[in-house]
C-alpha cells in the first residue's frame, strides 16, 4: 500500500492511515515531494508509533528516492517505507536494491 502526503495533510490523519496499514498489512510506504510534505510525513510516522507502542510494534521507517511522473514531467519524490521492526521490511519494488540492517565492516 502507498500513502501520498502533501505539505497540507493533517499527520494525525496520515499517522492513523499508517497504523491502520502496518496493523492489516505489516507495512506501508508513504511518498512525499517537497519539504513541506516530508515535514507532515515524519511528523506522522512518529505519531503513528505513539498510536500501535500499545500493541508492541516498533515502527521504523527507511527513506528512499523514487523518480515518478506528474503531468508528463518527470519528479524525484522521497518514499518513506514504514514497517514493524520485528516482522522486517517487505520485498523492495522492481529494480530497487535490498536494503540490509547489517552493520557495515
Amino acid at each position: 500500500m502507498e500513502l501520498k502526503v502533501s505539505s497540507k495533510s493533517n499527520p494525525n490523519s496520515v499517522a492513523g492511515a499508517v497504523a491502520g496499514a502496518v496493523r492489516e498489512r505489516g507495512s506501508v510506504d508513504v511518498q512525499v515531494i517537497g519539504a513541506g510534505a516530508l515535514n507532515q510525513a515524519i511528523k506522522a510516522v512518529a505519531i503513528a508509533r505513539g498510536f500501535l507502542a500499545s500493541s508492541e510494534i516498533d515502527l521504523v521507517c527507511v527513506p528512499s528516492f523514487a523518480d515518478i511522473e506528474i503531468d508528463g514531467e518527470g519528479r524525484t519524490a522521497i518514499r518513506l517505507s514504514v514497517h514493524d521492526r520485528q516482522r522486517g521490511a517487505a520485498a523492495p519494488r522492481a529494480g530497487e536494491p535490498r536494503l540490509s540492517a547489517e552493520p557495515l565492516a
